[in-house]
């Protein structure tokens, strides 16, 4: 497979860099194999039956952008340069791996300061990935970064516009728990209360699992031989209650419907055969591309994604990619909005 295959014309006035409001508001659009509905998130109940089950990404985004002042002493007095980072994981002695920005302004044991009383020594890098050492650890450093760290919005909106304030809010599922993702599982970000109650009442059961979603996924796919490209490994966890449910639901004739591509790599990752799956916990780099054979996934509720990027590579492994580029052009037509802050799909192949 090539790369080029799964491109396709996305008008930039579709991209979106403000979400819907309320969330449930944001346009859905409904595809089977022969069929396309045009809807509303509100509408998802009418879609699903009593006895289906969404399975939720419980991850929390943590405030992972943080913007700092490297000082230096020259024979001509102090030089100062303006240092970006983005946390990307812990290592396991205390450190943090990120994304530096001038990497090439630092020299290892160099001090960065991100507000008073917090800052970090740049401890060295490998691979273009920087490690830096704080100064507060634990509760100390949550706090910390909650007060000068903002959310790691990706690139196509910060692009065109800096993260603010709303975005803490907006840039998070309503269920949000487990703190440790550095971009936010977006279809998630198009429930609310009052649509997590009626799905409630029409009998659609909800299991959260966790995976923490990494900087990866904001990565491009390089290579033109898609069968080459080796995704970024992510943290993850399947519960024994989650797993029973799922199991539950399948052998009941009902359809397991992941909310988001991370939700679905991570059942797909922990199962252990068609249609079961077992508690899981640990790093999965699982790269789902047509040839995939599902295990517990009946359909996918997901946003409309970049093209030639993993995520519409996985979508059209579920679809088919004609169909999948079908389904696209429609939605470019009828004026979808696309990625993070845009628009839902529910994807049923089977339908």
């Amino acid at each position: 497979m090539k790369l080029s295959e799964f491109d396709f014309d996305l008008p930039e006035e579709l991209v979106a860099v403000r979400p819907a409001r309320p969330r449930s508001s944001a346009r859905l659009l409904v595809a089977g194999q022969d069929s396309i509905s045009d809807a509303r998130m509100a509408d998802l109940p009418g879609f699903l039956n009593p006895g289906d089950r969404l399975v939720l990404n419980d991850t929390r985004v943590i405030p992972a952008r943080l913007v700092g002042t490297r000082r230096r002493v020259s024979p001509q007095g102090p030089v100062e340069a303006r240092i970006e980072a983005t946390l990307l994981h812990p290592t396991v002695d205390g450190n943090w791996k990120a994304l530096v920005r001038p990497l090439r302004k630092l020299r290892k044991g160099e001090s960065i300061r991100f507000s008073k009383g917090f800052h970090a020594t740049f401890a060295g890098s490998a691979d273009a990935v920087a490690e830096l050492a704080f100064n507060v650890t634990g509760a100390g450093f949550d706090a910390a970064l909650d007060a000068c760290g903002s959310m790691p919005l990706p690139p196509y909106i910060t692009g065109r516009r800096a993260a603010d304030e709303s975005d803490r809010e907006d840039y998070q599922s309503v269920w949000a728990d487990r703190p440790g993702s550095v971009a936010a599982p977006t279809a998630s970000l198009h429930f609310d209360r009052t649509l997590l109650k009626a799905l409630e009442a029409r009998g659609v059961g909800m299991s959260r699992v966790t995976l923490h979603v990494g900087a990866g996924t904001f990565l491009p796919v390089k290579a033109e031989d898609v069968g080459r490209h080796k995704m970024h490994a992510e943290w993850g966890e399947v519960l024994e209650g989650a797993a029973r449910e799922v199991n539950e639901t399948l052998s009941s004739g009902g359809r397991v419907i992941p909310v988001g591509t991370t939700a679905l790599r991570l059942i797909e990752a922990a199962a252990v055969g068609p249609g079961r799956i077992a508690s899981w916990r640990g790093e999965t780099d699982l790269f789902i591309k047509p040839g995939f054979r599902f295990q517990l996934a009946s359909g996918l509720l997901t946003n409309f994604h970049l093209p030639k990027s993993t995520l519409v590579i996985l979508a059209a492994a579920l679809m088919g990619r004609e169909r999948l580029l079908d389904i696209y052009s429609h939605a470019v037509a009828g004026g979808y909005r696309f990625f993070s802050y845009g628009d839902a799909s529910l994807l049923l192949p089977d339908a």
